[in-house]
């Protein structure tokens, strides 16, 4: 257990989901660090899966992967990039992880012959991985996937209850994010829904002391008094989250209503004031760009746009890295499939994406063919790079019908195999080549110069490589690999020298940029972007 001077705030929702608790979690820790505090953040996923690696993205979103290799929820995207907190295992807990471990203790006679229970032994087991991830900090921001009230997430709830006893009421905080609806047929906001939120939460224990109501405009004074009135909390406790144009205003929105000031009263912490200039300023860039470039994501997930969460946003800071903005058009992969790329023809820049399966692949080497032929701009990522080289195979190397064995085992030019590693791999979960790998970069490429460093350190999640027995013959025809691993084994880079831009990383740079630290790579695909404005 951490030490008394530990703070724990606990942020749970209401009503609905995709309300933004993940932004607002976030949002409370960039606030937090900002007034001189070591933070720690926590997600609590309520799902039974060990972790959301085996989940199909249109299920769960985008997958966030940490430096040592977890696979977790996309909210741990927001925490590092609205945070100078690295995350990793420790940092999400699924209810999966949780009866697997408490499953495997019973096994084990580690509970003495006890009856094993959800209460004491589930809710200890939940509370253990709070402590964790609370360790040597000032403040832990603990987020409560779900909703109050689904049953599937009531041994948090119970957990987070007992918390307060546990720490104190000095030591602990609520936070309840909840929706206040605009009712269009009577033109009002309506409270009634976060009134039965907060009913619901208090019957399971817990009074929250703050609430956040999400809402379309702004609240009047008066119905925040009568939030507060029929919730029990004073009216000062009672915050709005209205929509905004882009999520990197949320901090900013939030202190100035002076929430942070607020949760530091409620927990006793003597800190310096918050100051978010630099959180302005990235939102002035957004709203009133110098320029813009149109971005093509060709991907088989564009329905769901969390899917691409996290690349979604490193676009955005790659045009806030030359003081502009991307305009993002999502484009279907299996659209393309036709042999008409005509959708792509208005577009500044071709990014395509990961993924899995072969369903949209044909589309995405279409776009690679014509991104390379008409001189467009264009980025691949991870399956996206396997993409590039597929397409360099078979219509400039002249190996026709060239594929991954992913796609056609008995493909006459495997130039895309599988790992030596994960032949015959027979569990599908965290069994990929996961997490933080070096890279050394060719000198002089264009992936070289973008780093403005030879030795990097990127995220990994794939199970196909680049098939070493095809390297030679590739190279020859032009295709530069820029990128190895430090053995020369693995293929981590792949360019064309004389293309505006022609570039694939079998890595995920995405889930290392930050808004005020643009990752290089998208930095410098929408620089070359924007030189190719239409």
């Amino acid at each position: 257990m951490p030490q008394k001077t530990t703070k724990f705030i606990f942020v749970t929702g209401g009503v609905v989901s995709g309300l933004g608790k993940g932004v607002a979690s976030a949002s409370i820790g960039a606030l937090m660090e900002n007034r001189g505090l070591k933070i720690s953040m926590l997600k609590m996923d309520p799902y039974i899966n060990v972790d959301p690696g085996t989940m199909n993205p249109y299920q769960h979103g985008e997958v966030f992967v940490t430096d040592d290799g977890t696979e977790s929820d996309l909210d741990l995207g927001h925490y590092e990039r609205f945070t100078s907190v690295s995350m990793s295992a420790t940092n999400n807990c699924t209810t999966g992880q949780v009866y697997d471990t408490v499953i495997g203790k019973e096994r084990r006679g580690e509970y003495l012959g006890k009856t094993v229970q959800v209460i004491p032994h589930v809710t200890d087991e939940i509370k253990s991985r709070i402590y964790r991830a609370a360790k040597d900090v000032d403040v832990c921001i603990i987020e409560v996937g779900g909703t109050i009230g689904d049953i599937e997430g009531l041994h948090f709830i119970e957990a987070i209850r007992q918390m307060r006893t546990d720490v104190g009421t000095e030591n602990s905080l609520f936070i309840h994010l909840t929706l206040v609806p605009f009712i269009k047929a009577v033109g009002e906001m309506k409270t009634k829904p976060t009134q039965h939120s907060v009913k619901a939460l208090r019957e399971f224990g817990i009074q929250p002391d703050i609430i956040l109501c999400r809402c379309e405009q702004p609240l009047e004074k008066d119905l925040k008094d009568k939030i507060a009135l029929f919730c029990s909390t004073s009216k000062d406790t009672v915050f709005d989250c209205p929509d905004v144009d882009t999520i990197y205003a949320v901090p900013a929105m939030l202190k100035e209503q002076g929430l942070d000031d607020k949760v530091a009263e409620k927990l006793n912490i003597w800190s310096r004031a918050s100051e978010l200039e630099p959180w302005r300023e990235v939102v002035q860039t957004l709203r009133n760009p110098k320029n813009a470039a149109k971005i093509g994501v060709v991907g088989k997930y564009v329905h769901l746009i969390d899917s691409y969460k996290s690349l979604h946003e490193a676009l955005l800071h790659g045009g806030l890295a030359s003081g502009g903005c991307v305009e993002l058009v999502y484009v279907d992969s299996e659209s393309l499939e036709s042999g008409d790329p005509g959708m792509l023809a208005e577009v500044d820049g071709i990014l395509v994406p990961g993924g899995f399966g072969e369903r949209g692949t044909e589309g995405k080497i279409q776009a690679v063919r014509y991104a390379r032929e008409n001189r467009v701009p264009i980025f691949g990522i991870c399956l996206g790079l396997q993409m590039m080289v597929i397409e360099f195979a078979r219509h400039v190397a002249g190996l026709d019908r060239a594929n991954s064995t992913e796609f056609d085992a008995s493909t006459p030019y495997p130039v895309i195999d599988l790992m030596e590693s994960q032949r015959g791999v027979a569990n599908k979960g965290a069994t990929m080549r996961l997490g933080a790998y070096p890279c050394r970069l060719v000198p002089g490429s264009k992936a070289q110069q973008a780093y403005q460093n030879q030795d990097i350190s990127e995220r990994h999640r794939h199970r196909y490589e680049v098939n070493n027995d095809f390297r030679a013959q590739l190279v020859e025809k032009g295709l530069m690999f820029s990128g190895l691993s430090p053995d020369q084994q693995l293929v981590e880079m792949c360019e064309i020298a004389d293309h505006p831009w022609f570039v694939g990383c079998q890595f995920h740079p995405e889930f290392k940029s930050k808004p005020f630290l643009p990752h290089p790579l998208f930095a410098a695909f929408v620089k070359a972007a924007s030189e190719n404005k239409k």
